[in-house]
């Protein structure tokens, strides 16, 4: 059975021209539109429906518009309403939502990275220049203070913690050498192109750049969780007993033989390689800091609560958090703060939410804020209850490191039981795809995990050298790329992270454990970080080297594993459109009816 959707196609661009977009219909009844120029609907779409539907809501909704006036010659007492969310418009429309690829987005990415890259050096040379020849204005000494502030920013700051940010990972200790081997085999299984699976990982490398001791570089990373160098003797003998075995696997699937030695290629081992980061003003931060306190204004209104972790911990994140000073609500997790919402349904199971990289919640306000308004069965149930875990190293801020796979699940489990929720609808965005790994790998928390929503997620295929290449590795070419690279990749936090903490033998979901359970997976056909295309093949159990595409248009049931195809959709996007929205608000809506079936099953 069919999931129902709204019959009207989200049809109109800013300007209000229905004739300036071209929709795509899936077989569910499913639209997405997509503008001519290429790219799929931008921050300015949901900013235009909020001011049609509710101008007086414009506040709360952080308008993530790139322009204060539409193309209807709106009055500028209408325009003013909007000045609220002026000095946030930069960080919104371009950290938090994933633009297209035309010209026009182009140019102003390029414009707005290299307008944040320049206040740095051009605040080091007004201070430079002010020695010499001190301001005597006001507005020049107002200069000069802002610019003092900004060089000390990037002296006393980012310095300091780019050194720091370089010591090595703490590694977790491998996998005993049998399930190795297990977990070798079964990705060698998974790889449906060898050549491109070598070259990636060897950052690109040609085959003849390739030997021996290149590939096993990256099997030393991959499997023993180990740089170069660090063992003697019969351990290392061993070891690259081990090794070869696994060269020789490869060797396989290529059909041709690697040559003995080491060549030029360069593995790329995300855990023992640099960090790499690039800095970023103390402005940006403000900015930052702003779009989070409009977001907390956002959620409140919709009728979510802040709980917040101990305020001696309010210095160690940065840009301070105003909204953790508006609430008396404290976390029961010492590290991890988050949006609640009542549950007061009867008979259905409540949600967690964990988002994936983003300014926080920013990028999924809209979405938890539409479960309960778009849910008819409310008035008579009651509202379906939400919890949006915060995970600030992933959202843009300067703070301590990401929790290690078992403290965070520690933590999540303390705050599900503090609400008394042993049961629970698990929706996730990419990264969050991450934690929700970890989630079922934990005796304590897998058995309060119900059904699931995985978004873009980053854990199926995971030894695949997509996620890794595209993130780290990559050098952007188009706008989205751009985008990427600078607002995400080399985020201070975002790539420590990564660089430090992410290890991809904890991080991997095969489908073979969720076996049995209902699980939705959303994927977009132009998913810049992930390779969605053959994420979905493996889900639907196809060839992956085969052309089979019926899984693509297959209909949505309720039951099992399943996917939903958002053809036009780049990471992150499905949430910038209302329909897209509204399908993923209809999956989370019916699996949390699960907890009727289950009560019917009951002896």
């Amino acid at each position: 059975m069919g999931m129902n959707h709204s019959s009207s196609p989200l049809n109109e661009d800013f300007s209000g021209n229905p004739e300036s977009s071209r929709c795509y219909r899936q077989s569910t009844s499913e639209t997405i539109c997509e503008n001519w120029s290429g790219s799929v609907k931008t921050p300015r779409s949901r900013y235009r429906e909020l001011v049609d539907s509710s101008p007086d809501e414009v506040i709360v909704e952080f308008g993530a518009a790139r322009g204060l006036r539409n193309n209807d010659g709106e009055s500028e007492k209408k325009a003013g309403r909007r000045l609220h969310i002026h000095t946030a418009e930069l960080a919104a429309s371009t950290a938090a939502a994933m633009i297209g690829t035309s010209l026009p987005e182009y140019v102003f990415i390029r414009a707005s990275i290299w307008t944040l890259r320049a206040i740095t050096p051009l605040s080091i040379f007004y201070c430079a220049f002010s020695i010499a020849d001190p301001p005597t204005s006001r507005a020049g000494k107002g200069l000069l203070a802002y610019c003092a502030l900004e060089t000390g920013f990037w002296l006393l700051v980012y310095l300091p913690r780019k050194r720091t940010l370089q010591a090595a990972a703490s590694h977790p200790a491998p996998l005993p050498r049998e399930e190795r081997k297990e977990l070798f085999w079964k990705s060698w299984d998974k790889i449906p192109n060898p050549e491109y699976y070598v070259s990636k990982w060897l950052l690109g490398a040609k085959p003849k750049d390739v030997r021996r001791d290149n590939v096993k570089d990256f099997f030393r990373w991959a499997f023993l969780n180990r740089g170069d160098g660090e063992l003697k003797g019969p351990e290392l003998e061993e070891e690259e007993h081990e090794l070869d075995e696994y060269v020789d696997g490869v060797q396989t699937l290529l059909g041709r033989d690697i040559e003995p030695g080491r060549g030029s290629a360069k593995a790329l081992r995300l855990t023992t390689d640099n960090v790499k980061m690039l800095h970023r003003p103390f402005y940006w931060y403000m900015l930052v800091g702003i779009v989070d306190t409009l977001t907390a204004i956002y959620l409140r209104y919709s009728g979510f609560r802040l709980h917040r972790t101990p305020l001696r911990s309010w210095l160690s994140v940065f840009p301070f958090r105003v909204c953790t000073l508006f609430t008396r609500s404290l976390s029961p997790a010492p590290d991890l703060s988050y949006w609640y919402r009542p549950h007061t349904s009867k008979t259905r199971l409540p949600i967690l939410f964990i988002h994936g990289i983003s300014i926080g919640l920013y990028s999924y306000a809209q979405f938890l804020a539409e479960i309960n308004k778009h849910d008819p069965r409310s008035p008579e149930d009651g509202d379906v209850g939400i919890i949006a875990i915060e995970m600030m190293p992933i959202s843009f801020r300067i703070t301590g490191p990401v929790l290690d796979r078992d403290e965070i699940c520690r933590q999540i489990n303390i705050i599900l039981e503090r609400h008394g929720w042993s049961k629970v609808v698990l929706a996730s965005h990419s990264y969050g795809s991450v934690i929700t790994t970890h989630l079922l790998h934990t005796p304590s928390t897998a058995g309060k995990i119900g059904p699931m929503l995985f978004i873009d997620p980053v854990t199926f295929l995971l030894h695949l050298p997509d996620v890794a290449y595209n993130f780290t590795a990559r050098k952007p070419r188009g706008a989205n790329e751009h985008q990427l690279y600078y607002f995400a990749c080399t985020d201070m936090m975002v790539a420590h992270t990564l660089a430090r903490h992410f290890f991809w033998s904890q991080n991997i979901l095969w489908k073979d454990e969720i076996r049995g359970r209902d699980v939705t997976v959303s994927l977009g056909g132009r998913d810049q970080i992930i390779d969605a295309q053959m994420v979905g093949k493996y889900l639907a159990g196809v060839d992956l080297k085969g052309e089979n595409v019926d899984w693509k248009d297959s209909s949505w049931t309720g039951h099992g594993l399943e996917t939903i195809w958002f053809p036009t959709c780049d990471h992150a996007q499905v949430f910038e459109s209302k329909e897209g929205r509204q399908r993923l608000g209809d999956v989370v809506r019916r699996y949390t009816e699960s907890r009727v079936v289950e009560d019917d099953e009951l002896p």
